[in-house]
């Protein structure tokens, strides 16, 4: 397994965990404690925490298989969504800080671009 492959899988599992975890938390630590509105823009950023962390796994797996720069390119796009993403979410909900949501559109471009260039090195596959 190349060194990105096996980073890419421990940030899957990392995130992965993480995001179980703050879905958790959100379900039974905040549920009474923030109203309605913040909580579901918590548990939003879970749900894509979770799903990206997914995405990060199928980057890994499929990186210790075919070596496409695409595949780097992706899992680095995933990466920096799993941080700007739910972090950004999380840092509004828990602070009711609405700045924090012009960060959560930019960790949303980033698991786009991620996606695409998952694709992309799909499609060099089959070409190449």
């Amino acid at each position: 397994m190349s060194f990105s492959a096996a980073l890419f899988g421990v940030l899957a599992g990392i995130t992965g965990f993480l995001g179980v975890a703050a879905g958790a938390f959100g379900a039974h630590a905040l549920g009474a404690q923030l109203p309605s509105s913040l909580l579901q823009v918590f548990e939003t950023g879970a749900r894509y925490q979770l799903t990206h962390a997914l995405a990060l796994g199928i980057v890994a797996v499929a990186h210790d298989r075919m070596q496409r720069r695409a595949l780097t390119v992706a899992g680095g796009f995933f990466v920096v969504g799993q941080i700007l993403f739910p972090g950004s979410l999380y840092a509004l909900a828990l602070t009711g800080v609405r700045a924090w949501g012009a960060v959560t559109p930019i960790g949303g471009l980033c698991y786009i671009a991620g996606w695409l260039s998952l694709a992309l090195a799909f499609v060099q596959r089959k070409t190449g």
